[in-house]
């Protein structure tokens, strides 16, 4: 399988640094699809905010075309790609498309993967990096993520295999990765600030010279803990049913605060999940349909 890439190269590129940008790894995740497809216009058209380009980009802004024909987060195997890498080549299409992804990644000098919280969920803005082993990895990464300049910075274990990230953090390659919101919407606030934060980067990488904008960051958070990246397991539901919040995206709360109830289909009394620990709420289930084991919410922890 091959994916879907855009290129273009600057001045002394052969010497410059590759960039990979990647969107569409979950097929019901737009903003990325739309603000890299607005990237790739901008160096088609030469625009000024690209003028003196240096090195070499590459835009995926499908990566998952199979489960974005779908409308779903996972292609019709059932295989999440954001779990399947470094897949196969022989495969699934899911296992494929994990290959071809995994081997663009291995080839790239920086890493930008851009995300939402897909159908269900609603993640509030960020850029989150693994906390690279490699020091010298991990200020990069620091400093991908400080640029792109969204209100929070998420350093998390780097532990969590099978992803986009696990390939670069393995292949020594600088990685980011970014959330703005989801619940099934397209937010043109959302693709602006993916568009600005992708040129923001590369201005940090010294690909563009660009004047920094004012910092949006509120928050910087870092949790060495095992498994602090992975989302969709935090506070998850005891049963089927409705989710019904008690708290909105960005709030600070207290461990064991209410987050929400989840009423059962059998009208049983509500379940209660509370807040696991002291932090702020960053993302939030919106879709009410909730399966038990299936979480309803992260906080991160401070």
């Amino acid at each position: 399988m091959t994916l879907r890439t855009f290129s273009f190269t600057g001045g002394a590129h052969e010497a410059g640094l590759h960039l990979l940008v990647t969107g569409g790894v979950h097929g019901d995740e737009f903003e990325p699809i739309a603000a890299i497809r607005r990237l790739i216009g901008l160096f088609n058209a030469r625009d000024e905010r690209v003028a003196g380009f240096r090195g070499r980009v590459t835009f995926v802004p499908i990566v998952n075309e199979a489960a974005f024909l779908r409308g779903h987060r996972c292609a019709d195997d059932g295989l999440d790609l954001a779990r399947t890498c470094p897949g196969k080549p022989d495969g699934t299409v899911t296992e494929q498309t994990a290959f071809a992804l995994s081997e663009l990644i291995r080839a790239a000098g920086c890493y930008i993967d851009l995300h939402t919280g897909g159908t269900e969920l609603s993640v509030f803005p960020l850029a989150g990096y693994t906390l690279h082993p490699n020091a010298d990895v991990l200020a990069i990464q620091r400093r991908m993520a400080r640029a792109f300049n969204l209100p929070v910075i998420w350093g998390t274990a780097a532990n969590l295999d099978g992803r986009s990230l696990s390939i670069a953090r393995d292949a020594g390659v600088p990685a980011i990765y970014c959330e703005y919101l989801g619940s099934s919407t397209c937010s043109a606030d959302g693709i602006d600030a993916y568009v600005k934060g992708s040129l923001n980067v590369m201005s940090e990488l010294e690909m563009l010279d660009r004047e920094f904008p004012a910092s949006r960051v509120e928050h910087v958070i870092e949790n060495s803990a095992p498994g602090s990246g992975h989302m969709q397991v935090c506070n998850p539901s005891p049963v089927d049913g409705f989710f019904e919040s008690a708290v909105r995206l960005g709030d600070q709360v207290r461990a064991g605060e209410l987050l929400g109830h989840v009423y059962p289909l059998a009208g049983e009394p509500a379940a209660e999940i509370c807040a696991d620990v002291d932090g702020l709420v960053l993302v939030l289930r919106t879709f009410p349909r909730v399966h038990a084991g299936e979480s309803v919410g992260v906080v991160a922890a401070r």
